[in-house]
């Protein structure tokens, strides 16, 4: 596939919404800084019905919506 990279104004961009907007969770805007600066390499994603699956989750149930 491909491999998915910020531009520098990009990567400014996404790092201060990561600490502006997860303050509390420092965890989840180092997630966001670390996409920021290291992109997103495409080929080694994950489709969900797979995580869904290597965690024992029950399959989707395609009738149930968020409301």
């Amino acid at each position: 596939m491909a491999h998915l990279t910020f531009s520098e104004t990009e990567q400014r961009e996404l790092r201060e919404a990561a600490r502006s907007e997860f303050p509390g969770n420092p965890a989840l805007a180092y997630v966001l800084e670390n996409l920021a600066s290291e992109g997103i390499d495409l080929d080694r994603c994950r489709d969900w019905d797979d995580v869904r699956a290597e965690q024992g989750l029950p399959e989707r149930d395609e009738d149930a919506h968020v409301a």
